[in-house]
Parts: structure tokens; sequence; C-alpha cells
């Protein structure tokens, strides 16, 4: 939580804060401890509140030189700081605006004086702080009848004569964490707290220490800390109410002449014992006192042993005799050190690793190697995590061969997280024989596999932890085959490959943080049930690669760079229905607020529930049908309508009438081209078509309708002349030859003569000086062939049909007039009116 995360820094701010206040005094350090180990515990149950707070929330006011509490403090206030200051007394109305006050420290300040009605304004304050002051009376703290919820206390380096708490401390219904000090103990000091259950009890022993036998009878606690400051032996009868009276005991702060043995004597003597856990922490001891005492535990009832912060002196060059059977359980061993450096190294590995426990953990230590055990080894679970071992562990090399070892058969589950290994091959021989192991941690290290040397695991291995190494897709052939979860995030993978091994009992693989671009299958994987796969580069997950997941039940692709594209439109879909509880299929992690577009760049960072992907676009079937469909209709329609609508002949006749006249402004007619021309045209037709020449034709291109001076054989040929020679001078005397076409000009000879000399005028004048009319259809085959020349021209030359419909006759005669209208000498420029 956000909460837990700021109150710790700011916790850690004003512990560390304290270093720089009182460095004359003698017992800071060790005073500095216990009240870290106190907020430590507080920060711990931040984590646990439901509700969020804002930054306001938390002021530092520490190391300000303060003399009494701001009258400033914002009413938002829930974690506050005075730490370190010269305040000397609290008084009413000093928190009246801090109503959500929670945690308050008021450590190393000079307080002396609480007034009773202090905290009537924070009916929320749940953690204390007022250690390292100058309150003297134990029994006389009335302010705490008013701080009913209370969860932590603690009231420890003060000027307390004796330890008697007063009445007022009954009222503390809710305590569950009271950390007090006192230079006497006696009898019924606690009788006032006796009905509460405090998880843990601190004693703070600051100077030599008078406690009455049977004293703590009636402080019931889970755990009971004694709090050293280095110097102190330990009082006997003390120790021994604490082993009679705790389940969990814990001494801190004990110096290297802290008195060990006695210790040991203590636990030696006792006959029945209570306690089942023991902590030792931020000590200073001698190799063989601390071996002596994990001697004597390991004969007590005691099943758990744990010590942590420890300075190790006179470290052995021998081996040291361990018992061989015990009743204790475990041993934890947590940031030690060893202050010399010559000393032998296996003598202090052996005496560890041949401990007769179920559980070994060395943590956060510099412990560079792990010996053997002499003999089969009861240890069920070994932790040496944030070492720095290498992949020379548990092997010995005797006669310059490396020996595995056989003497961890039992052993289920090994921790090995954040060391120095570098090979997955040689860390599977190394073990090779440890059969009956089971979980496997080799996280945050260094490994790689080369793919090229066969692994050696033991068989019975079915939980893997490879995450935050440099391994790349080769991994999949060196695990075992009994892997039933297996970790690989944080890793180099950028392909899962078709291994030619089956892992046929993988339900579990992450593989969240690699370099992956494609869904993996299931093809060595046929039982996977969750497939994790955050934080890779998948663009478009495609659910093709899916369809042999058979069994697989939940899948993590979130805070992948999705491109919403159509490739995508499946898997987006898919995430909707997992959102329904109906849905029985592939459950999709983080969904839908880890989803995300990175392209195109219209939609980037928008969720996948907002993308609209069309299924036209994606479906080319679809899209095709869409567009041809449409199309297809449009163009049949066009089509109907043109043959409907004579379209096509009107475009036709558009196009041959725009051609006359961009030829007509275009060409150029040399001027002795055109000496004797007196007509536009010289008209031949059949005498069967002589009514439509002179009702239609004539009119529409003589006169004014036309314009034109027309040539024909009725109107001037002269007569004593032969016909032929009239032809030729008619043909002569005309800038262009028009052919009315039709089944009666293809049969007489005369019209045959008229064309013959016109395509031989054709030739000096250029192709547009032949005009052909078609007046009814005429097909090639109804051409006799010795009408050759007039196959020709038809098919080379673009015709005019003579429209049947009326409307059509307008565009007919405006077409035939533009292709006919010419400047001819002494011949006025005549408009043509269309």
């Amino acid at each position: 939580m956000r909460v837990a995360s700021s109150y710790r820094d700011f916790k850690l701010h004003f512990i560390l804060s304290k270093s720089s206040c009182y460095k004359t005094s003698v017992q800071t350090k060790k005073m500095r401890v216990t009240t870290a180990i106190f907020w430590a515990t507080a920060a711990m149950l931040v984590t646990l509140e439901k509700s969020a707070s804002s930054p306001d929330s938390f002021v530092d006011r520490s190391s300000r030189n303060l003399s009494s509490v701001p009258a400033d403090l914002p009413p938002t206030t829930e974690f506050l700081d005075l730490s370190c200051n010269h305040i000397h007394q609290l008084q009413k109305g000093d928190f009246k605006n801090t109503t959500l006050l929670r945690f308050l420290n008021v450590s190393w300040n000079s307080l002396e004086k609480i007034a009773p009605e202090t905290f009537l304004d924070t009916p929320l304050l749940q953690n204390l702080d007022l250690s390292h002051n100058r309150l003297k009376n134990l029994s006389d703290q009335l302010y705490l009848l008013h701080t009913g919820s209370l969860l932590m206390l603690n009231l420890s380096s003060n000027s307390f004569l004796t330890m008697t708490l007063g009445a007022e401390f009954s009222s503390l219904l809710k305590l569950e964490r009271l950390t007090v000090g006192a230079s006497n103990i006696n009898m019924g000091d606690f009788i006032n707290i006796a009905k509460l259950k405090l998880h843990t009890l601190t004693i703070s022993i600051e100077d030599e220490l008078s406690y009455e036998a049977g004293s703590l009878e009636d402080a019931h606690a889970q755990r009971l800390q004694i709090a050293f400051n280095g110097k102190q032996s330990m009082d006997h009868d003390l120790i021994a109410d604490a082993f009679s009276l705790y389940a969990e005991v814990e001494m801190m702060n004990i110096g290297q002449t802290g008195g060990y043995r006695d210790l040991g004597k203590v636990l030696s003597e006792k006959a029945e014992i209570h306690t089942s856990h023991l902590y030792i922490t931020n000590v200073s001891i001698n190799w063989p006192d601390l071996t002596l005492l994990i001697n004597v535990v390991l004969h007590t009832s005691i099943t758990h042993l744990s010590a942590s912060d420890v300075a190790i002196y006179e470290p052995p060059y021998i081996d040291t005799p361990v018992t061989k059977t015990s009743k204790m359980k475990s041993f934890t061993a947590h940031r030690a050190e060893v202050k010399f450096f010559f000393f032998s190294q296996e003598a202090l590995y052996n005496f560890f690793i041949n401990m007769p426990v179920e559980t070994l953990a060395i943590t956060e230590t510099s412990l560079i190697h792990m010996t053997c055990p002499k003999s089969q080894s009861p240890i069920l679970q070994l932790d040496f995590s944030s070492c720095a071992v290498s992949d020379s562990i548990f092997s010995a090399v005797l006669d310059q061969e490396i020996v595995e070892c056989k003497n961890l058969g039992n052993l289920k589950k090994l921790i090995l997280a954040d060391n120095n290994f570098k090979n997955l091959q040689i860390l599977s021989k190394r073990l090779h024989y440890m059969m009956s192991l089971q979980y496997l941690d080799l996280s945050l290290n260094s490994i790689v596999y080369d793919g090229l040397s066969a692994c050696q695991w033991p068989p019975n291995i079915t939980h893997m932890n490879l995450s935050s190494n440099s391994l790349t897709g080769s991994v999949f052939e060196c695990l075992p085959n009994a892997t039933e979860t297996l970790d690989l995030q944080n890793n180099q993978i950028s392909e899962v490959p078709k291994s030619i091994l089956r892992h046929e009992k993988l339900s579990l693989l992450n593989l969240n943080s690699n370099r992956l671009r494609v869904l993996p299958g299931c093809d060595t994987f046929p039982i996977l049930n969750k497939l994790l796969l955050k934080s890779n580069s998948i663009h478009a997950p495609s659910l093709n690669k899916l369809e042999n997941c058979s069994k697989l039940k939940t899948l993590d692709v979130s805070h992948n760079p999705f491109t919403c594209t159509c490739p995508l439109k499946s898997f987006i879909s898919l995430g909707t229905m997992s959102e329904k509880e109906s849905h029985k299929g592939i459950q999709l992690l983080n969904w839908p607020l880890g989803y995300y577009c990175i392209y195109p760049e219209d939609v980037r960072n928008s969720p996948l529930t907002q993308i609209q992907i069309p299924e036209i676009s994606c479906n080319a079937g679809l899209l095709a049908a869409t567009i041809l469909v449409p199309a297809v209709v449009l163009i049949l329609t066009v089509m109907i309508l043109c043959h409907h609508l004579d379209a096509t002949w009107y475009i036709g006749m558009i196009w041959q009438w725009t051609r006359a006249k961009h030829r007509a402004r275009t060409s150029q007619v040399r001027p002795e081209d055109l000496v004797g021309v007196e007509f536009h045209a010289f008209v031949s037709y059949s005498q069967h078509d002589a009514d439509w020449v002179h009702n239609s034709l004539l009119p529409n291109l003589e006169g004014p309708a036309g314009g034109l001076r027309i040539c024909h054989h009725e109107k001037n040929f002269v007569p004593g002349k032969t016909i032929v020679e009239n032809i030729i001078s008619c043909v002569e005397k005309s800038r262009r030859s028009v052919f009315v076409l039709s089944a009666h000009f293809i049969k007489s000879e005369w019209c045959h003569y008229e064309l013959y000399f016109a395509s031989h005028q054709h030739l000096s004048r250029g192709s547009d000086s032949i005009v052909l009319v078609l007046l009814e259809p005429l097909p090639q085959y109804l051409i006799p062939s010795k009408y050759y020349q007039l196959k020709s021209m038809m098919t080379r030359h673009t015709y005019l049909e003579w429209p049947q419909d009326r409307a059509k006759h307008r565009l007919f005669w405006a077409n035939l007039r533009a292709a006919l209208q010419a400047d001819l000498p002494n011949t006025p420029v005549t408009e043509i009116h269309e």
C-alpha cells in the first residue's frame, strides 16, 4: 500500500535522524536499535490498514529545536514526528487540530510532564513513542486514560525507578505491543495489564537491573523482548522466568561479554521450558560461546533458534563438534559477519551444515561456499539466499577430481536466490543426488545455459524458480521432467522453442518481463493451466497459438505494446468475454486496466476496451463483397440506363462533334489547296434516298439553318457534260465529300464512281475530306467485294449514323455541320446555329 511505503520512509527518516541526537550518550546506539524495532513493527501494522492517506498526512517536525508542540499542524495530519526537540511538557489542546492523528513520535525530547487531557482530541491514536525522555513515574501516566485505541506504546529509556504500571494501563484494551524499562522489577508491577493479551512485551534494560523472580507472571504476551545495552550481565531469574512464561523470547543488544555462558547454563538447568522460539538480535559473540549456546539449545525443547545481526569473533581453525540429535526444527542466521580474516571456512561451514535440524537458513551473509554434510543429513529445507555462493556449492575437490554431495538426500526445498551462480548445467550436477528435492529457487543470479551440455537434475523437482537471470529460450532443454510450476520471469527469452522434451506435468509457466513477441503454443506443455506473459514485446496475440492449449484457464498478457489493428480483434473479444461471470473459457488477468494501445498514434495509451475495429476492415471477403456488390450494381445500373437512354450514342456523337470542332480550329489549310473550291461539301447518294436528302439533309445544311454551300448532281451537274466529268468537277470544287450510305447506295454504279473519285481526292486533301453518313444499318457482309474501298473507309473512318429517334436529330445535324464547316475563298464565314 502507498500508506505503508510512505510511512516506512517517514519512520526510517526519524530513526536515522537520531544518530545526530545526543551523540555523547553511551546508550544511544543500543537504544536506537530498540526504537527501530518498535517503529519497524509500527510500519508493518500500517500495511494492514485499509484506508489510503494523502501526502499531507505525513508531518515531520523532528530536529527543529522546538520547545512545544507547533500550533500550525495541518488538520489532515495522521503521522507526526516531533523527535529530537526540546519539548518539556505536553498540554491539553496541543493536538486539538489533529483529530485524525494515528502515529505520534515524541522520543528524544526532554519530556517531564504530560497533562491527563493531552490526548482528548486524538481518539484514533494507535502508536505512541515517548522513549528517551525524563518521565519519572510509571504509575502516574493518566493521559493513557484517553488513548483507548493504542496498539503500540513505547516508554523505554525514561527515568522510571520501578516497573509498577498504574491502573490507567488497564484501559488499553487494544494494546498489542508495549515497551517499558525501569531499574527495579518486582512482584505485582504488571498486575494492571494482567487481563491484556499482548503480542509483544519489550523490557528495556538500560542500567543494572534488580529483578524479583516471578515478577513477569502477570504480563501475558506471545513474545518477550529483552533489550540490553551491550554491557549488562544476564539476570538469572529474569531469563528463567522468560523461558518459563513466553512462547517466544528475543534477546537484543547483547555484547561480547554479555554472559552467553550464563544463558546456556539457565537453559541447561531448566527442567521445563515453555519457549519454542528463541531469537538473538544484534549481538557480538565469540565462536566458542556461539557453538556452545547452539549445542545447549539443541538439547532443549526449543524448536526454533534465530540469530540476526551477529558479529562472530575468534572463528575456528578446526571442526567444532555439533550435537547429533535434537528436537530443534529450524536454525536461522541473518546478516552474520565474521570479524577475523584468518580461519578455516570449511570448519565454520561444517558446523552449520551438520546441525540436526529440518530447516537451516543463512541469509544476507558473506557466505561463499557450503560444504556437504559428513553423513546423511535430516535437513529438509535449506535457504542460502542473498549470500555470495558460487557454482561450487556442496562440492569438494579430492585428488583433483570434483566430488558431488550425496548426503542431502532428504532435502525437499532449496533456496539459493540472489547469489553468484552462473552455469545452469553445472548446478544440475551439484544437485543431482538430492533425490527428494521438490522446490528449487535459483532466482536473482546470473545464470546462463549454452544449450550444448545435457542437464542432470534430480527426478522429483516440481517447483522451480529461475527468475531474474540471463536465460534464453534454450533453457527449456534443461528443465526437470517433473516440473509443475516454472518461474522464468525477467530473463532474456525471445521465443519458446518446440522443444524435443515434453514437459508433461507443467501447469504454471511464468514468462513475465521477457522478450517474447508471440504467444507460445502448448505443443510441449500439454496440461498447461496458467500462462503469465506480462511485460513482454507482444504486439498482437494470436489466439490460434492457443488452440492446442486445451487445459489453459488463466492468461496474463497485460502491459505489452499492443498494436490495435485487425490481428488484435479476436484477442479483444477474448478480454470482453472474460469479464462475464458466466465465461468458462480462458480468463485474462489484469483485464482491462493492464491492456492499452501503443499504435496507431491516434489511439496511443487508450484501453483496449475503448478500441472499435470494424469487422468489415478485417474480413477480406466481406470487404470485397461490400465494395464489389455496390460497384457491380452501379455498373449494371449505369449500363441499363445507358442502353435505355442511348447514352453511348450521345457520348459518341458529342465526341465526334468535339473532335470536328478541334480540327476546324487547329487545321491549317494552305491557300493553294483551296484554289477552285466553291462548296463545303459534295453529296453523293442513291436516287432512292433523294427524298431524305431533299427533305432533311439539304435544309439543315444549306440556307439560314446551316449556312453551308452543298453541291449535288440535281442542282450542280452541268448539262452537256458526261456524268463522269460532272462527278469529277463537283468533287474537285468541294472541300469535302458526303456519302449517304444505304442498301441502295451499294447497288448504284454511279455512287461507286463518285466514291472512287472522292477517295483519290482524299489522298491530296487529308483524312477529313470524306464524311460517311449511315442512313440505315449496313453490315459488312452485305457490301459487295468490289466496294473494298467502302469497306476500308468504314473500318478506318468514324461514320455518322442517322438516328430514328427525333430527339437525337438536333445533335446529329450539329455534328454533321461541325464536320463540314470550313472557310472557303470568297465565302463569308457563316455562324452555324446548332
